[in-house]
């Protein structure tokens, strides 16, 4: 599958990988490699999970679709692009860390486009999107510290060209501006999602990779949520540890829990054949998954409004 796509470089680009990879230490590859998990959606989807259902609803909700909305655009951009990874560039260049773990290093459908780096567009939006929100000297130093480390990891590693990280930094900040500038022009909150879903669409018309559609189910699971939630559930953040805590826990549970149950009924061969149906399915119970999460989950958090309270 190594000619379903294009590859293009600046030579430096080549040049530096293959240096890096060629002086790193034996014992710091794990090390650098670990590092981009500060830019994975699962540990960035348990950081909006802490800010939405524990800490600030209001702050969570900006947060969530200032996350959901740079992998959209990162899965748009891929698509179009089509940039291949640059250990397809360069036999001297070895992926160290998979993206799909699981599937073959040139199969481009697991594998993912190279252009733009979706782990420094992420981290760069969540991130900087909580210092801009908090605007404390600690959140300023997460916002430029821990994307400048993903970067270098996804470089470091062999997934992503220089150029693949500078593009996922730049989308990252224009995202942390347009989203609350979005969102201070528009007052109407039903058109402000609306918004949002329509950009999006295009996507379903030349997008064949898994992102997203996982996120444009994200995206409208979120919205539908966070309508539902506001009219019926109405929930208030907390300060005790032990309910923040519980609420995350059983949070994440709700999620996984969900996640495989709605795959039960399909069996694996078709949700892996990335077929349009596949993926609009896929789209479908990403949109179940967000939906009861950040919706209607939260009507659980008066059966815990008692815990941690002094008598």
């Amino acid at each position: 599958m190594t000619d379903a796509g294009n590859i293009f470089f600046i030579p430096f680009e080549l040049r530096l990988m293959e240096w890096l990879q060629a002086h790193l230490p034996d014992w710091s590859i794990g090390a650098i490699s670990a590092l981009s998990v500060f830019g994975e959606e699962m540990l960035l989807v348990l950081i909006l999970g802490f800010v939405y259902w524990s800490w600030n609803k209001r702050m969570g909700k900006r947060l969530g679709l200032v996350l959901i909305a740079v992998q959209i655009c990162t899965a748009m951009i891929k698509n179009v692009v089509l940039r291949l990874r640059p250990y397809i560039a360069s036999d001297n260049i070895k992926l160290l860390r998979k993206i799909d773990a699981d599937a073959d290093i040139y199969d481009v459908a697991a594998q993912g486009y190279s252009f733009p780096s979706g782990h420094s567009a992420n981290s760069t939006a969540v991130y900087g999107d909580i210092h801009r929100q908090v605007r404390k000297k600690w959140t300023l130093a997460l916002a430029v510290a821990l994307p400048l480390l993903v970067g270098f990891s996804r470089v470091a590693v062999g997934a992503h060209f220089p150029t693949d990280v500078l593009a996922g930094w730049a989308l990252g900040l224009v995202l942390i501006f347009l989203v609350p500038f979005l969102e201070s022009r528009i007052k109407n909150r039903f058109v402000f999602y609306l918004i949002f879903l329509l950009a999006g669409l295009p996507g379903f018309f030349f997008c064949r990779s898994s992102d997203y559609f996982s996120s444009y189910g994200m995206l409208l699971g979120f919205t539908l949520g966070i309508a539902f939630e506001g009219k019926f559930v109405n929930f208030e953040n907390t300060r005790s540890p032990l309910r923040m805590i519980l609420r995350v826990v059983f949070g994440v549970a709700v999620y996984f829990a969900l996640n495989t149950l709605l795959k039960m009924p399909f069996s694996k061969d078709f949700l892996e054949s990335g077929s349009f149906l596949s993926l609009l399915t896929r789209t479908l119970r990403y949109a179940v998954v967000a939906f009861v999460c950040f919706g209607v989950y939260p009507l659980l958090f008066k059966l815990t409004a008692g815990i941690g309270k002094k008598k």
